[in-house]
């Protein structure tokens, strides 16, 4: 079983009339349309640009029409984020968390906040399938002797409800085990994969996005890379530098297709999407609600402390998109360092080496500035989707968000580089 297992690299049941799940067709990241936030990026724009971090995705798409618990429609799955890859999983970095609003869950914290290191991968998938993702990163370290260093396993949610059965269960074990196995470094899937496949953010179609920061030699040449799991956010607040997006692109609101309401009573604001498949121009329902996962990676020297404060400036780069952290989201972050913890041989303690606080300003920045491409990337990897109850959730427009930034004057040079070819690591 293990074997067969450890073969899976991207569990995707897909019905084809859907157009749901990502297509190998490479939708514009930030990057490609001018947009930069400012600094430079890593040369793969990813999380995986920090020497070490892995990433693996299983996604699980299926279905169509009304909701029948247990059966589906399915948009969900589990993401798996390795700071050491697995060949290096059981080696503790240091660590820290922050939440800005804690409508939400992450498992293990607790032992974050009191031993400053992290254990193991940090797995992000949606709320109700916490438990069972939680087990199955449990069963992997049973099956390579590492139960007890992998014993509280990192694990958090946002809320699929909107697209996906939510109260069918349908992440297993089995599926956190697959995205574990399916960790690469290098190029990385976005938009819907993985625990962002039924995702909405500002009112658009979320999921997952990524974007990295490479530090000028002046400035210690580290590498600082985020990933996000994309789910927050009301659409009139939504804004990409400055410029008020969610205002210009007012319509392609959430929907559902045909005559019949959708039977959740929170979806009981929403319209039909017309005759035309048209879209409604009224509010999302919760506007605002939902949540946002994020993690930030470095390969610089920090101590658990300094962690915590590059996790606290995460909140001013999704400021700057237009999340408050409003009430109903779970706006959690984590932050670790990939430096090395072991001793030397024949050495204790451990050298660690560490960054003076005086030069955390230029990761400070990164942080901010990735963190906010992280977020526009997860945004326009991600298809228009129809899921459960045949709610409909459009994708970013590319060439709505061009013409609003160019309309404000923001929208710099595209850069000549080429993006990193999508889909092309195996997960």
């Amino acid at each position: 079983m293990r074997t067969l297992l450890s073969s899976v690299l991207l569990c995707l049941l897909v019905t084809p009339s859907l157009g749901a799940a990502q297509t190998e067709r490479a939708r514009p990241r930030a990057r490609n349309l001018g947009i930069t936030f400012g600094g430079q990026s890593g040369p793969l724009g990813a999380i995986t640009d920090v020497p070490g971090v892995e990433v693996g995705h299983t996604t699980l798409i299926s279905g169509e029409g009304r909701i029948e618990p247990g059966k589906g429609p399915m948009r969900t799955g589990v993401t798996a984020v390795l700071p050491r890859g697995r060949d290096g999983v059981a080696e503790p970095v240091f660590a820290a968390i922050y939440a800005l609003n804690g409508n939400g869950e992450m498992t293990g914290t607790h032992w974050i906040q009191e031993s400053g290191e992290l254990n193991g991968p940090v797995m992000i998938t949606n709320t109700n399938d916490i438990g069972a993702v939680r087990e199955g990163v449990i069963s992997w370290a049973m099956g390579k002797d590492l139960a007890w260093d992998l014993g509280l396993p990192v694990v958090a949610e946002t809320w699929d409800g909107m697209l996906n059965d939510l109260y069918g269960f349908h992440v297993k074990p089995s599926h956190a085990i697959q995205a574990l196995e399916s960790a690469r470094p290098g190029p990385m899937l976005e938009g819907s994969v993985g625990g962002g496949t039924g995702m909405v953010c500002h009112g658009f179609k979320g999921g997952i996005g990524t974007a990295s920061r490479k530090l000028p030699e002046s400035a210690g040449g580290y590498t600082l890379g985020v990933l996000v799991q994309c789910n927050y956010g009301s659409r009139r607040l939504f804004s990409v530098e400055g410029v008020p997006v969610g205002e210009e692109l007012a319509d392609h609101k959430p929907c559902y297709l045909g005559t019949q309401k959708p039977g959740s009573p929170m979806m009981g604001s929403l319209t039909s999407c017309g005759a035309t498949g048209g879209p409604p121009a009224v509010p999302t329902p919760f506007e605002g609600a939902g949540s946002i996962i994020i993690i930030v990676a470095t390969d610089a020297p920090l101590l658990p402390h300094q962690l915590g404060r590059l996790a606290r400036r995460v909140p001013l780069g999704i400021a700057k998109m237009g999340g408050l952290g409003e009430n109903y989201s779970g706006d959690i972050f984590l932050a670790f360092s990939t430096q090395s913890l072991k001793p030397a041989a024949q050495e204790r303690p451990a050298n660690v080496a560490v960054l003076s606080n005086d030069r955390l300003n230029p990761l400070f920045e990164a942080t901010v500035q990735a963190t906010q491409e992280a977020i526009l990337n997860a945004m326009l990897a991600s298809d228009t989707m129809t899921g459960a109850d045949n709610i409909r959730v459009y994708g970013l427009p590319p060439d709505g968000l061009v013409k609003a930034l160019k309309k404000y004057g923001r929208l710099t040079p595209a850069p000549k580089s080429k993006r990193p070819p999508a889909g092309k690591s195996g997960r």
